[in-house]
């Protein structure tokens, strides 16, 4: 039995899952819609140019959800999942899970969203088992921070290592599968690099590498 990682976003479905509930957050009421999803969509240009620092993005992105109950989002993630989530999920990306569950394998997600999202997602997929990026939650509610390690960049790579040690897990044989330059740490350090739908930095380095390249659909 091997590990067989996923990132999720633009590896897993077609599009991602924190603007999506950015958009949400506009449709709630809980944004002035047009310039949130204006600095929003800045920020991920930054993202997909590998510029981004994480740290800004989730503070600006998480801030409507402070002083709310994780009951209450996880309540309206879900009908959100369903509605939004379910008809983005690539086909290809079940049929690739599919068969590292048939061969045995620990199927993982590790992903630079937070938990509040990758969970339930996660969940329709049929995985149990996520990295994310954690919320902090004080007397009973969201304080808009994040609490440890973000599983950004080599940030993946430490919570990765972290969760090996506490699952008594290794890293021989394993699989990743990511859509983006900012996981070209963690690719480095599987045995099994795939390229989903890549973007520009990282198609040119798998294709060097001779990795496989997937165009999921």
């Amino acid at each position: 039995m091997a590990l067989a990682i996923f990132d999720l976003d633009e590896t897993l479905i077609h599009g991602d899952c924190a603007t999506l509930w950015s958009e949400q957050m506009g449709r709630l009421g809980w944004v002035d819609a047009v310039p949130f999803m204006q600095r929003n969509n800045e920020l991920m240009d930054a993202y997909s140019q590998g510029r981004l620092r994480m740290e800004e993005y989730m503070t600006f992105s998480l801030e409507p959800m402070a002083g709310r109950t994780p009951e209450e989002v996880e309540h309206l993630v879900g009908p959100w999942v369903e509605d939004c989530i379910e008809p983005i999920i690539f086909s290809d990306a079940c049929t690739a899970i599919a068969a590292h569950r048939k061969a045995g394998d620990r199927i993982l997600v590790i992903s630079a969203s937070g938990t509040h999202l990758v969970k339930p997602i996660a969940e329709r997929l049929g995985i149990d088992e996520v990295l994310g990026i954690e919320l902090e939650v004080k007397n009973g509610v969201y304080t808009g921070n994040t609490v440890g390690t973000l599983t950004y960049r080599e940030g993946k790579i430490t919570r990765l290592m972290e969760w090996l040690d506490e699952h008594e897990e290794n890293l021989e044989g394993a699989s990743f599968y990511s859509d983006s330059r900012n996981d070209l740490p963690l690719l480095l350090k599987v045995d099994h690099p795939h390229a989903v739908n890549p973007d520009p930095v990282l198609r040119e380095h798998a294709e060097k590498a001779g990795w496989p390249i997937h165009h999921w659909k």
